[in-house]
């Protein structure tokens, strides 16, 4: 098995073969489900390469032609698979004050022919790439984090041409929506199922823009989100003469000394980095642009830099209600960079950007499988850190009665 973890958390192996029994329903013969257990236990192994080809001969199947037709003909929903993922995650991670966090990942690809592919925009090169987008949403609670939604991202040179959708499969009712509209789908379904949540994230792809802010606003959702020193403000009341704040990026040159507070950011290696925070009530004579808070709600920003690089500043915008206290709001930004963190490490072990599937109905299925795959290792690694604890505790036990015995040696 692909992570270290295995060997804490005794019978994995059960335990998945009874969580894809428990989605076996969604499958109208037993091949079909043991197929899926297959790609499932192959997605979670150490294969350098996730694909149908590797995938079948780790199975013992004789050729991919099996894989291949689950997963590009396969009779079976994947909605319905996301729906049962969801489940899952709110089962073994859900809290009132879980987190949905949104995001994006992008797929290279070198040829035209998979669904969805296009010149866009590339995070991990910064640059214009051959790929796909997909706009994914994760659910955090205290104790782990997985995805629970996805869309894939259809650009206008697919969906202003018909044929190309028909060649790759595409259902004739999908249109064009932007990544924006398709980030408030992913959410407004997580409301409708009821997922148990006290806050959005995003980075700031997304949270830049007003489309998320506006639609939790007039939902009355809290969120705290990352935004760009660009980030409009509006300053009224001010004396002839002084220049007036306009963007966030005007904020912390007139902040001073004493108004930062330091703390200390855990990264994925185990490692630490120390940062300065402030935070910045808005509202009255400085407010974010021409929106407005919910009635009960406040808009904050907060301000973080680095103490080995004062120039490295970064910002978020809070949307919370009065009274919300600090540590509350610093607490749910500094989880937008664990969870990015720890899903782009799990993308990678899973093989969510390995695939090679091109028609609608193969992508659907291969990245709900994925997010199936995310999901099962997410538990494994919050139950091993469970277990980890426990015997930190047992051994600081053990050392503090040994450390008494040895002073107290007559008792």
């Amino acid at each position: 098995m692909t992570f270290e973890v295995a060997g804490l958390v005794s019978g994995w192996e059960l335990r998945l073969r009874e969580l894809t029994g428990r989605v076996g329903h969604l499958f109208a013969r037993p091949e079909p489900r043991e197929v899926f257990h297959d790609l499932i236990e192959g997605l979670l192994s150490d294969l350098d390469k996730k694909n149908c080809w590797t995938l079948a001969q780790r199975a013992g199947h004789s050729h991919p032609g099996r894989m291949q037709a689950f997963l590009s003909r396969g009779a079976w929903s994947a909605d319905a698979l996301q729906t049962e993922v969801r489940a899952y995650v709110v089962e073994r991670f859900g809290d009132p004050d879980g987190v949905l966090f949104l995001d994006e990942t992008q797929i290279l690809k070198k040829g035209d022919q998979s669904v969805g592919v296009a010149p866009q925009y590339c995070a991990a090169t910064t640059r214009i790439e051959n790929c796909q987008v997909v706009v994914m949403l994760s659910y955090a609670g205290p104790v782990g984090h997985a995805y629970i939604g996805r869309r894939l991202h259809l650009p206008k040179q697919w969906t202003d041409d018909p044929g190309r959708c028909r060649r790759a499969g595409v259902p004739a009712g999908v249109g064009f929506a932007t990544k924006l509209d398709q980030a408030v789908d992913l959410l407004a379904e997580a409301v409708d199922a009821a997922v148990p949540f006290g806050w959005v994230t995003t980075d700031v792809e997304y949270g830049q823009h007003p489309r998320v802010r506006n639609w939790c606003a007039k939902n009355a959702l809290s969120y705290v989100v990352a935004v760009s020193a660009a980030l409009p403000l509006a300053q009224g009341g001010v004396a002839p003469g002084t220049v007036p704040v306009t963007c966030a990026g005007q904020v912390p040159t007139w902040i001073t000394g004493g108004d930062w507070q330091r703390r200390t950011r855990v990264r994925g290696g185990g490692g630490g980095c120390h940062d300065e925070w402030t935070l910045i009530s808005l509202g009255g004579d400085l407010r974010v642009g021409d929106e407005s808070p919910a009635d009960g709600f406040a808009h904050t920003l907060l301000v973080r830099r680095s103490v080995s690089d004062p120039g490295d500043l970064a910002y978020f915008l809070a949307h919370a209600r009065r009274h919300t206290s600090a540590p509350v709001l610093l607490r749910v930004a500094e989880t937008i960079g664990r969870i990015k963190e720890g899903d782009g490490r799990g993308d990678g072990l899973i093989g969510i950007d390995q695939y090679q599937v091109r028609t609608w109905t193969a992508w659907q299925h291969t990245v709900t499988a994925c997010m199936f795959a995310h999901a099962f290792r997410a538990v494994l690694y919050a139950d091993a850190a469970t277990v980890l604890g426990r015997a930190a505790e047992d051994g600081a036990t053990g050392r503090d009665r040994h450390a008494a015995h040895r002073q107290h040696p007559g008792d």
